[in-house]
């Protein structure tokens, strides 16, 4: 081993493959326990490595992320080759994309070779949190983006996450991470009780976890459930997003749209997904939703992703409507993509001809608020597209909704990974918040998410269709969404305080 870590060629490629590795751990594979393999090394590349000049010390860090991001981002690409002005920069992005994310893991390891690291439990400890607070950094500055942190490796175990409605993504992500260092004590040079006691103790704190998760599921999933009025229709229609720039009449397409809402039997609130027209399109195509008004009652209401205007502002919206197709409220997407829904430092970009990549030339504007959406006795917390991946910045202060309603389009990224990985979010934002999740894609995954993150009503990818709701979850505040993210820097004091006190005892 030691031979090949001399190697600094061999070791570079190591790294990138250690992080390809990893990928393989998220969704949709979900192969948890190649991790406890590809974190042992890094860990042990790193230990082996220290002290080196400080460029290698960040190349370490660097090269894995380069892997990592690298196999589980290729997907954005695709969303340059619908505008021919985009194609050339597909091939760059594959690669600009990954290496700029990996800064943060280059800084994760050029600031650890500070603290003297050890083939020790207390190294395992500092690697984790120093880890972790990057992968934090990560999903905030620069308006953040948290995608495939390592937590996600275990969404398939719905037992184990349920602990996120106490602490939530980012403190999970801290002790998913030390979990999977673990392995590496096995080389410790310590007596073999005290390897047995922490090995012990690790699997005592995991019953511990795997009991509360069945309790807490087994409770709410039998005893708190809520009926509502009206109805709800998740609507899915899988509009090829092609078809949005080929010309294309927009009739054709809202007639796909209205003969999925069939049938309107009852009192319903039927859910459209995000961008499926713009309110001058859908004025202009007012007959066609004549035969969809004219069999609505009066109690029945309309949601709808859209493009309002504002006065010289547009806004990627969400819209309730009446029967009649009159907005009675609306929300404004707070958080906008970068790119793709606007264009940073456009005054100065857009004279290089950059523009951004959705329809239309001008940027979507975002708004500061996020207000509750009322529906008779029925209210919830709108969220579009990857407004939805950000946790801990939900609800901010306000927690009296029933439920949770992320309208999306996750065709620009095709049949990639891109859409499960999407999906994957929701189902720690219901745990989180301790709130159903209803997820509406034109293409992409539809879902009813219980509050326990369990998977009530699905439509995959390709699957057109609708999904009928009539009861959800009681909503109940769980911890973490009354503190947020304030939990993880009280674990990462906790972490701190354990570091300073086991140097003490040694």
């Amino acid at each position: 081993m030691s031979l090949i870590l001399n190697n600094k060629f061999l070791t570079n490629i190591i790294l990138i493959i250690l992080g390809i590795l990893s990928s393989f751990s998220l969704p949709p594979y979900n192969f948890f326990f190649i991790n406890f393999f590809t974190f042992p090394f890094f860990f042990y590349i790193l230990v082996t490595n220290s002290n080196q000049n400080l460029f290698n010390n960040f190349l370490i860090g660097w090269l894995y992320g380069f892997g990592y991001f690298l196999s589980n981002l290729y997907w954005i690409s695709y969303s340059l080759k619908f505008d021919e002005n985009f194609e050339n920069l597909i091939i760059p992005s594959i690669i600009l994309i990954p290496a700029l994310l990996s800064i943060f893991y280059g800084l994760f390891s050029f600031c650890i070779n500070f603290f003297n690291m050890k083939m020790n439990f207390n190294s395992i400890l500092t690697f984790s949190l120093t880890l972790s607070l990057f992968e934090y950094l990560r999903g905030t500055i620069f308006g953040g983006f948290p995608w495939n942190l390592i937590s996600f490796s275990i969404s398939d175990f719905s037992r184990s996450i349920q602990i996120l409605s106490l602490i939530g993504t980012y403190s999970l992500n801290l002790i998913v991470i030390n979990l999977y260092c673990l392995p590496i004590m096995l080389l410790f040079k310590v007596k073999i009780q005290k390897k047995v006691v922490i090995f012990l103790s690790i699997i005592v704190i995991l019953s511990i976890n795997a009991n509360y998760g069945y309790n807490r599921i087994d409770h709410i999933e039998q005893t708190n459930k809520k009926e509502i009025f009206p109805s709800i229709k998740l609507i899915s229609p899988k509009i090829n997003i092609e078809r949005f720039f080929t010309g294309e009449p927009i009739e054709n397409r809202l007639n796909e749209l209205i003969q999925i809402s069939y049938p309107l039997n009852k009192d319903f609130l039927l859910i459209y997904p995000e961008g499926i027209t713009k309110i001058s399109e859908l004025k202009k195509s007012s007959n066609n939703f004549d035969q969809i008004s004219n069999q609505l009652t009066n109690q029945s209401k309309i949601i709808m992703g859209i493009s309002l205007e504002n006065g010289e502002k547009i806004f990627n919206s969400l819209a309730l409507f009446d029967k009649n197709f009159l907005i009675e409220d609306k929300y404004y997407k707070n958080k906008l993509v970068p790119f793709g829904e606007f264009l940073p430092f456009e005054s100065i970009l857009s004279k290089l001809g950059l523009k951004k990549i959705t329809q239309g030339y001008k940027s979507f504007s975002n708004s500061n608020e996020r207000n509750i959406i009322t529906v008779n006795s029925t209210s919830f917390l709108p969220l579009i597209c990857y407004e939805i991946i950000f946790s801990g910045q939900l609800n901010k202060n306000k927690y009296e909704y029933d439920f949770i309603l992320n309208i999306s389009e996750d065709g620009w990224f095709g049949n990639s990974v891109g859409p499960v990985q999407h999906f994957s979010h929701s189902i720690f934002r219901s745990i989180e918040e301790g709130k159903d999740v209803l997820r509406v894609a034109n293409n992409g995954i539809s879902a009813h998410i219980s509050s326990t993150g369990l998977i009530k009503n699905k439509l995959n990818t390709t699957e057109k269709g609708s999904i009928e709701i009539n009861t959800i979850s009681k909503a109940f505040p769980t911890l973490f969404s009354r503190f947020g993210n304030k939990i993880f820097f009280c674990l990462v004091f906790f972490y701190i305080t354990l570091i300073f006190f086991l140097k003490k005892i040694k």
